[in-house]
């Protein structure tokens, strides 16, 4: 064999035997596992923690609230409702970590591109989610508009609550309210009460029926709403000269007393204009939701509305209008009145069965 033809043979053989080696040397150890030179990157997406972990992953540590949101509208496979703990909070990431929480895989990527992160929502740095504070994430499904399931509940946000936020009145993890489960005001001693409300009757009648329709009925109003009210004067949130003078001196077992006195007197209704009377019946159904269908409020905290004085009900609706008074809920939805609805549903109101 010539020279040269060795030679060659031989130089094919070491880039042959090079070749190996820098292969071997150079091949990730993970390729055969994974099938593609990029190995370890499978396995770094595989270990990577879901972005989202399903309500089962909240159960353990947050069993209160599981238990409440299971047995609640926002769990009724039935109607197509299933509302997952991570739509209202955000994905759960690494929660819980007493680190700071690295970002997703793919949130990762995004920012090493210089793009947005596909999750806005990221577990905080102290490991807790976010707790939303405000109505947004729930008038995004339950604000009215064409087109929504009616199963849904739907809202018109400016005559159901105005400003003020669904948290307010609403737990989020079971959204129906049970008035039946709501914390009841202190028993007062109805005796004692009627001592102290003695100084009361000047305006508002011995009984809680009031000597001047400008002023409020006080019999069979919610013992929780008197004593809030009285509270409200006495600290400043509520202003009237009279009844700031009145409620100096009470002590807050003076005012559970003279509201629990009120609170079992019997009321009285009024006459009135029956075609008012009938097209406020129609306009309190948007008020039913507070104060009851028929005037009377199933929450100790708000007041009844049968058979209170038109007129102080007319005045106490210009009030929240003009900005005299202020309420999250009253101030909006009075706004949205008109000169005749304010006629026609103190008329109802006035006449209303108030027992």
């Amino acid at each position: 064999m010539p020279k040269h033809i060795a030679r060659l043979l031989i130089l094919v053989a070491v880039l042959a035997v090079a070749a190996i080696a820098a292969k071997k040397f150079f091949t990730d150890k993970s390729y055969y596992m994974y099938g593609n030179y990029r190995g370890n990157s499978v396995a770094e997406i595989a270990s990577d923690v879901p972005r989202f972990r399903g309500n089962e992953y909240c159960k353990s540590c947050h069993t209160k609230q599981y238990a409440e949101w299971s047995n609640s509208p926002h769990n009724s496979p039935g109607i197509g409702k299933h509302v997952k703990c991570e739509v209202c909070h955000g994905p759960v990431g690494q929660h819980p970590s007493n680190l700071p929480a690295p970002l997703h895989f793919d949130d990762r990527i995004a920012i090493a591109e210089g793009i947005a992160p596909p999750s806005q929502e990221q577990p905080s740095p102290d490991g807790k989610l976010p707790v939303p504070k405000d109505m947004t994430k729930c008038v995004q499904c339950h604000e009215a508009m064409p087109g929504r399931p009616l199963v849904q509940r739907q809202v018109v946000i400016a005559a159901h609550a105005g400003t003020e936020q669904c948290i307010a009145c609403h737990n989020p993890h079971s959204p129906k309210i049970n008035f039946a489960a709501m914390l009841q005001p202190p028993r007062g001693d109805t005796i004692a009460g009627k001592a102290a409300a003695a100084a009361c009757g000047a305006c508002h009648g011995v009984a809680g029926a009031s000597v001047n329709p400008a002023w409020p009925n006080l019999a069979g109003q919610h013992a929780g709403y008197l004593i809030n009210s009285l509270k409200a004067f006495k600290s400043g949130t509520r202003t009237n000269a009279m009844m700031s003078a009145m409620v100096a001196g009470l002590s807050d077992t003076d005012m559970q007393n003279v509201a629990a006195y009120f609170a079992q007197a019997n009321c009285k209704t009024s006459g009135g204009d029956k075609a008012k009377i009938d097209l406020g019946k129609t306009k309190a159904t948007s008020c039913a939701l507070c104060h009851g269908a028929s005037g009377i409020s199933d929450n100790p905290a708000w007041p009844n509305l049968a058979g209170q004085n038109a007129d102080y009900l007319s005045n106490t609706l210009k009030s929240f209008q003009n900005g005299n008074r202020n309420h999250p809920v009253m101030t909006s939805v009075a706004k949205t009145l008109s000169a005749l609805d304010v006629d026609n549903l103190t008329a109802y109101y006035a006449s209303a069965s108030c027992k």
